[in-house]
């Protein structure tokens, strides 16, 4: 017998689900709320959730109106949350019965009912998987298709609808077969049957479910192509803009399937792509169309015919709307406002370092990007927004953030134009140049503000593609925008300061000191002027541009340090705390540009009170503890032993930071109400560490680190250990930076340091074998163990064994990265120097891999260290080179043989001359064996080694 609800159960039930709701009556929905958390126990809660939604007859308990579309919407959140937390407890009967009763539900004649029901479908799915419903697919297609001839559209409209989230969140599954048969071979024709319903929002939904399967390229939709492009341009001129907005992208989808099919129809295309983008009753179809550019793949090189139809196009787009227009006009001066906090965003490290060149200085991976209004941002996606949320679905609490977004930086019509604008100008250049010199020369000074934004918006767009073209006219263009930095208008200013941020790398390799002072220095003067504006939005882009005007012209701007620095230290005393953050990049920027130039006493008087400053303000917690050690870190490399004074506060600070959150993370861990730490403060702390450490003197380093409490090498044996990726590849380079700086320090800590060193060249700690972050990880660990190896004395005799097996793994493995392989080959050579007779029965077996990878290594003292430690290698096993000799050989010839390379070289040399004097006499016949190699090899061997 069927399921039936008793009707005192029902009523009690439905009056809880109102007042859960009931948000006017506090008490009274608690009280609910307890009471609907109870319920959940009983094995019929499921069966009344699933009655009460999918049916009206609550209403003849005497609920009725809104109260009754209250209670069966209440029903249907929780429905959908208990499937969600509780699926497996959930009985097949009761599936059963949600599973019947949700697909009536989809007939309902409220539209958000019928929304719900589809909702409560793919949570379904999503729990138990299609192969546990894959009747659903044959139900809601024939409701789509109407099968009965009575389904009503709205129904059809709610089946589509869930159907299309099924395809969307199972496409890899449909595309498998299932119980003999492909979905996929049924899904795709019906699809493209809908296309052609006669309710739009059908025929949108089967365009939307048809673009999720074009990247896989199954091959019914491959095999049904021209049908579905014939589909496509049927649709083209569809009565409803939100179809044609699919269309659009259904044609960026295509063109990166399969171009070919397209190339036939290129001339309509662009015509028809114009058309929806300049369409201004709809911003959003615009906006779709617009990406078609920048999603046209290799047949962007067959557009040269349409530029002159394109590009105006683009530049019309790169205007503010009138409602921005309206929004922008009203900017006032707020330089002197304090910031909201919600404007302040959270900031990342920007200081992880990794060891991916051999032997080189530590690399930053996170930098700062400057967008198409010269805001600061990092990692912008050009995407489009999504699609709004089905009619009635309903949005996880967690997904879900109440807060409105900033204008300036949503992806727009303006934006997308512009990047539009930008990949024309990389691929035709003269011609996209010659498209736009007369509108520049138009709009760039004329009296609409907006014109002259969009304007300088063009010219900065085409920097990178058209730098070669654009620049003999530069010297006419860039005072004029120096002129526009003085604008009434702040969003002029703004946008002229990322403009000459782009062009800034063409001012600063301006060789003649004339040219020199008339274009670069005014552009240098007037964007450190607007650094302090009156507008907020005009300092962030001047900031920001500044900065790529360091980043570009390095070393050159050392004549300029001084009253670039002055100027900072105004900023500081000015900048609210948004702004901050990018100076801190901007000071950075400039220490990693002119070096030692920074550590002049004047310099570092007129600079540090300033940052001081800051660091006795900012707390161990604030967010802007990052760019700030960060910023130290590049200065204390800067600065070197002129960093001595302030070291011991940083120093200690950096030490209490990692050992807080150490304590914080453990204690999380272990179950106490702690909240979690923010890892970044870890690892700026030890990155600035490792800059100190190796900027001043070794002997103050080394009291330190003996002074510091705790010990900082406990605190760097925990760190070594932590599950996050970004805190050990930081650890590992502070490991290698105190074997260099401080060993005598180092050494003692061996016994502690080194299994934890010895694990992490295990290969199978990096499960994903795309893990950029696990192999930065280990480079950095093969590096730190070259470093400790070259160093060693009869310390590391217990490590040596251990050492080589993780070493000969990652040497010898197909699949590991370059960088790493040469690091591991690197510090496997460099630990032949002090343990030579150790390695000398491993050498047959390491001798090729080591010589293959040191082939691929520019000459460093890095690699003539490990060279060194090889030689003295072969020295204890020399016959064991006998199938890698010659490669040996020509490793040797193609050393430097120039005496100014240094010691090291020297050094290494010399121990080359002897073993070639060794094998001389041990080879019975050397000059045949010479003879075999490589003439020029033979040639340097000779006049080098006097053979």
């Amino acid at each position: 017998m069927a399921w039936q609800p008793q009707e005192d159960g029902l009523k009690q039930l439905a009056e809880y689900l109102r007042d859960s709701l009931g948000g006017f009556d506090r008490p009274r929905q608690k009280q609910a709320e307890i009471m609907l958390s109870k319920a959940r126990s009983s094995p019929d809660f499921v069966y009344y959730l699933t009655y009460i939604f999918s049916t009206s007859q609550v209403a003849q308990l005497g609920f009725g109106g809104p109260s009754l579309f209250t209670i069966r919407y209440s029903a249907a959140i929780n429905l959908k949350n208990h499937i969600k937390l509780s699926y497996r407890s959930v009985s097949k009967q009761a599936l059963s019965y949600i599973k019947s009763s949700v697909v009536q539900a989809l007939q309902d004649t409220n539209p958000q009912l019928r929304g719900f029901a589809g909702t409560v479908i793919t949570e379904v799915v999503q729990q138990g998987g299609i192969l546990e419903w894959p009747e659903i697919l044959t139900d809601l297609l024939s409701l789509v298709n109407n099968d009965s001839q009575n389904v009503p559209l709205e129904a059809q409209e709610g089946a589509m609808s869930a159907l299309a989230k099924l395809c969307e969140d199972n496409k890899k599954l449909l595309n498998r077969e299932m119980q003999g048969q492909q979905p996929l071979a049924v899904l795709i024709p019906m699809l493209l049957k809908f296309t052609g319903h006669t309710d739009s929002r059908i025929r949108r939904f089967a365009l939307q479910t048809l673009n999720i399967f074009i990247p896989q390229k199954p091959k019914v939709l491959i095999s049904m192509l021209d049908s579905y492009l014939a589909k496509l341009f049927q649709l083209a001129n569809d009565p409803s803009a939100e179809v044609r907005r699919i269309v659009c992208q259904s044609l960026v989808q295509l063109v990166d399937t399969r171009p070919d099919l397209l190339a036939p129809h290129v001339e309509g295309l662009v015509e028809y792509i114009l058309t929806q983008q300049q369409n201004r009753n709809d911003p959003d179809l615009a906006l779709d169309a617009a990406g078609f550019w920048l999603n046209i793949g290799e047949l962007r090189h067959s557009m040269g015919p349409y530029l002159s139809r394109v590009i105006p196009v683009l530049l019309q787009g790169m205007i503010y709307s009138e409602e921005d227009i309206e929004r922008l006009a009203g900017l006032n001066d707020d330089a002197d406002e304090e910031d909201k906090v919600e404007d302040v965003k959270p900031q990342f490290a920007q200081a992880k370092s990794s060891r991916i060149a051999v032997g080189s200085a530590k690399i930053n991976h996170s930098e700062a990007s400057h967008d198409l209004n010269g805001h600061t941002t990092i990692n912008e996606a050009a995407t489009m927004d999504s699609d709004s949320l089905s009619e009635g679905e309903i949005e996880d609490e967690d997904d879900y953030e109440d807060e409105e977004g900033d204008p300036e930086e949503e992806w727009n019509l303006r934006k997308c134009s512009a990047a539009a604008l930008d990949v024309f100008a990389v691929v035709f250049q003269q011609p996209v140049f010659e498209i736009i010199l007369p509108y520049l020369k138009e709009n760039l000074s004329h009296p609409l503000w907006p014109r002259r934004e969009a304007a300088v918006l063009a010219l900065g767009a085409i920097a990178d593609g058209c730098m070669d073209v654009v620049s003999p006219h530069l010297p006419e263009l860039v005072p004029f925008l120096i002129s526009l930095l003085a604008d009434p208008e702040p969003v002029v200013r703004q946008i002229t300061c990322w403009c000459l941020g782009r062009y800034s790398e063409w001012g600063s390799h301006l060789q003649d000191p004339v040219a020199r002072s008339q274009y670069f220095e005014p552009m240098m003067e007037g964007l450190l002027k607007r650094m302090l504006d009156k507008s907020k939005r005009v300092q962030e882009a001047a900031a920001s541009a500044f900065a790529s005007l360091e980043e570009k012209s390095g070393d050159r701007l050392k004549p300029y340090t001084q009253p670039i620095l002055r100027q900072f230290v105004q900023c500081f005393n000015k900048y609210k705390d948004k702004n901050i953050y990018i100076l801190y990049d901007c000071v950075q920027t400039l220490a990693d540009g002119v070096g030692s130039e920074m550590a002049k006493p004047h310099l570092v008087e007129l600079l540090m009170p300033v940052l001081i400053g800051r660091w006795n303000k900012v707390s161990d917690q604030s967010m802007e503890m990052f760019p700030l050690l960060g910023c130290l870190g590049y200065v204390a490399a800067a600065y070197g032993d002129a960093f001595s004074p302030f070291a011991p506060t940083v120093f200690v600070r950096c030490n209490k930071i990692i050992y807080k959150n150490l304590q914080d993370y453990m204690a999380a861990v272990s179950g106490q109400a702690v909240d979690e730490p923010d890892k970044d403060f870890i690892v700026t702390s030890l990155d600035l560490l490792s800059s100190i450490i190796q900027a001043i003197d070794s002997n103050k380093s080394s009291e330190l680190v003996a002074n510091s409490q705790p010990q900082l090498f406990d605190l760097l044996a925990f760190c070594m250990e932590d599950p996050t990726n970004d805190v050990k590849q930081s650890a590992f380079a502070l490991l290698g930076d105190c074997a260099i700086n401080i060993y005598s320090q180092l050494e003692p800590q061996l016994p502690k340091i080194m299994p934890l060193l010895i694990r992490q060249l295990d290969l199978d700690l990096i499960q994903d074998a795309n893990s950029e972050a696990g192999f930065n990880v280990l480079n950095n660990a093969c590096w730190a163990c070259g470093e400790i190896g070259v160093r060693a004395t009869s310390s590391m005799t217990p490590y040596i064994e251990p050492l080589y097996q993780g070493l000969i793994t990652i040497v010898s493995h197909e699949d590991i990265p370059d960088s790493v392989n040469e690091n591991a080959s690197m510090s496997l050579g460099r630990l032949g120097i002090a343990s030579a007779e150790q390695l000398a029965p491993h050498l047959p077996e390491f001798a090729e891999p080591f010589l293959r990878s040191m082939a691929n290594i520019a000459p460093t003292q890095e690699k003539a260290s490990a060279f060194l430690g090889f030689s003295r290698v072969i020295e204890r096993n020399p016959r064991a080179m006998e199938n890698s000799l010659g490669e040996f050989f020509t490793a040797i010839a193609a050393f430097p043989k120039k005496e100014a390379s240094g010691l090291g070289f020297r050094e290494v040399r010399q121990s080359f001359g002897n073993l070639i004097q060794g094998y001389k006499e041990i080879i019975p016949n050397f000059e045949a064996f010479l003879s075999r190699l490589a003439p020029a090899v033979q040639q340097k061997l000779r006049n080098t080694y006097a053979l």
